[in-house]
C-alpha cells in the first residue's frame, strides 16, 4: 500500500512540475495517461497472481509490484508446509511399513467395533479383506461366542486364546484387546499354532520316554527281586542264567534308547557338523555288513551301488541315517524276504540312496507320522525286534541337515521303499 501511495504522489509531483512549465492542460493530461499506465501495470500483475493461485507449487511471479511482499512471506510458509508434510508422510509411510512387517497381525477399531484397517498379518490370522471388510463389524469376521464375550468385556487383561478352521487348516490364534486414543480399540493376533504342536508333542514325548523306560525298568526290577528273595538252591543254573539274559536284554534297551535319546538331541540342539566328500559307498557297505549279520542269513540282499558317487555332508550323520533304514528293513521283513539297496545318480544331477524291502508294509494311514520319535506302525513287533522307535526320527534330522528330502512308498503286506534324495549340491564324485 506505502509503494503505491509512494508512487502516485511521484507521479503527481511529476506532472505537476511539467504542468507549471508546459501549462496545467499538459500537466493534468501527463498525470492522467501515468495513472493509466500505473492501472494497466497493476492489472497484469493482478493477473500473474491469478494465474499463480492456480498452481500455488509454482514459484510466485517474478515481479508483482506491491504484491510481492504479500506473496514472498505466504510462498515460504507454503513451501515449509509443503516441506512438512513430505516429512510427515515419509514418517506414516515408515509407520506403516513397519504395522505390515509386524509378525503379529493388528487390527484397528472404531467405537463399534467396525474394522478401520488392518496388516498383512492381521488379513492371514483372521481371512480379511480389508478392500471388502473395511468398515464391517469384527463380529462379522470372528463369528464365535468365545471372542463376542471376550471382546464386551470392559477389560482385557488376559489374551483369548481362540481355535479357528480356515481352507481345511486348524489355526490356534492368541487374541488381544487393548483401548487407545478417543475410542479406539486394536486387536492383535498371534499365531500360535507351531507353539501348541511343539507344546503337544513335548508332553507326548515326555510321556512316550517314561513310558519306554518303565517298562524295562519293570522287568528288570521283577528279576532282581526275584534273585533277591528266592533261596539260591531254588533255582537252576539254567533258570538264574536265562533270568540273568532277559535282564541284560532289558539293561541294552534301556541303553539304547538312551544313546538314541543323545542322539537326537545332538542333531536338535547342535549346529550342522561340517561337511566333507563322503564315499557313501563304503558306508552303506559297512551299515549293509552289519545288517546281513543281524539278519543271520534269513534275508537276500540285492545292491545297486555307484561307487564312483560321493556326497558333500557328515560322515558319521550320514552313517546313522543308512543304517537305520536298513535295520528297519530287516526287522520288519520275515524271514526269506528280500532287501534292495540302490545308490544311484538322477537325470537331474541329485542322487537317491533308497532301501526297498518285501516286508510286512506300512498302513496308509501311518506313514505321516511314521517319523514321529516312538511311532510304530506294529506296535508288537517293534517291541519283537528290540527297536527304540527313535531311528526314523533322527533319520528325519539327519535328512534335512543336508538340505535332501525323504520319501516314503508302502502297500501294506506288500513291503517299502524309503528313498533319500540329495540335492545336485551335495553330489560329489570320487576323487581317486
Amino acid at each position: 500500500m506505502r509503494k503505491t501511495l509512494s508512487s502516485v504522489c511521484l507521479i503527481a509531483g511529476a506532472a505537476f512540475i511539467l504542468g507549471m512549465w508546459l501549462g496545467p492542460s499538459t500537466g493534468w493530461a501527463i498525470f492522467a495517461i501515468a495513472l493509466l499506465i500505473m492501472v494497466l501495470i497493476s492489472g497484469r500483475q493482478h493477473q500473474k497472481i491469478k494465474l499463480w493461485v492456480r498452481d500455488l507449487n509454482a514459484a510466485p511471479p517474478v515481479s508483482a509490484g506491491p504484491w510481492d511482499d504479500v506473496l514472498a512471506p505466504i510462498y515460504r510458509k507454503i513451501k515449509q508446509d509443503r516441506i512438512n508434510l513430505q516429512t510427515l508422510n515419509y514418517h506414516l509411510d515408515g509407520i506403516m511399513m513397519a504395522a505390515e512387517a509386524l509378525p503379529d497381525g493388528a487390527v484397528t477399531l472404531d467405537k463399534a467395533m467396525t474394522i478401520q484397517w488392518c496388516n498383512q498379518t492381521a488379513s492371514q490370522h483372521l481371512g480379511l479383506n480389508l478392500a471388502t471388510d473395511q468398515h464391517q463389524s469384527i463380529f462379522n469376521i470372528l463369528r464365535t461366542p468365545e471372542f463376542a464375550h471376550y471382546a464386551h468385556q470392559k477389560e482385557w487383561e488376559q489374551p483369548l486364546l481362540l481355535h479357528l478352521s480356515q481352507r481345511g487348516r486348524e489355526r490356534a490364534l492368541l487374541l488381544q484387546l487393548t483401548s487407545y486414543g478417543m475410542g479406539q480399540f486394536l486387536l492383535v493376533s498371534r499365531d500360535v499354532t507351531q507353539v501348541e504342536k511343539l507344546e503337544t508333542t513335548r508332553k507326548d514325548f515326555v510321556a512316550n520316554v517314561s513310558h519306554e523306560l518303565r517298562t524295562p525298568l519293570t522287568v528288570l526290577l521283577g528279576f532282581l527281586e526275584t534273585l533277591r528273595d528266592l533261596p539260591t538252591e531254588s533255582l537252576l543254573v539254567e533258570q538264574r542264567m536265562r533270568y540273568e539274559q532277559m535282564m541284560l536284554e532289558q539293561a541294552q534297551h534301556m541303553q539304547a534308547i538312551v544313546s538314541d535319546l543323545l542322539t537326537l538331541s545332538t542333531l536338535e540342539s547342535s549346529p550342522s557338523a561340517e561337511n566333507t566328500a563322503v564315499p557313501l559307498n563304503y558306508v552303506i557297505e559297512q551299515a549293509l555288513q552289519r545288517v546281513q549279520a543281524l539278519s543271520n542269513g534269513q534275508h537276500d540282499f540285492e545292491t545297486h551301488i555307484d561307487d564312483k558317487l560321493w556326497l558333500e555332508g557328515a560322515e558319521t550323520e550320514l552313517a546313522s541315517a543308512v543304517g537305520n533304514l536298513l535295520t528297519n528293513a530287516i526287522r520288519y521283513t520275515p524271514k526269506g524276504g528280500t532287501i534292495t539297496t540302490s545308490w544311484f545318480m538322477n537325470d537331474d544331477g541329485s542322487a537317491t540312496f533308497s532301501v526297498q524291502d518285501t516286508g510286512i508294509g506300512i498302513a496308509p494311514q501311518d506313514i505321516p507320522r511314521i517319523t514321529e520319535r516312538f511311532y510304530r506302525a506294529d506296535k508288537g513287533r517293534s517291541k519283537a525286534t528290540g527297536g527304540t522307535g527313535l531311528g526314523l526320527a533322527i533319520t528325519r534330522h539327519v535328512i534335512a541337515r543336508h538340505q535332501a528330502e525323504l520319501t516314503i512308498q508302502s502297500r501294506y503286506g506288500s513291503g517299502s521303499t524309503f528313498s533319500i534324495h540329495f540335492p545336485k549340491e551335495r553330489v560329489r564324485f570320487a576323487t581317486i
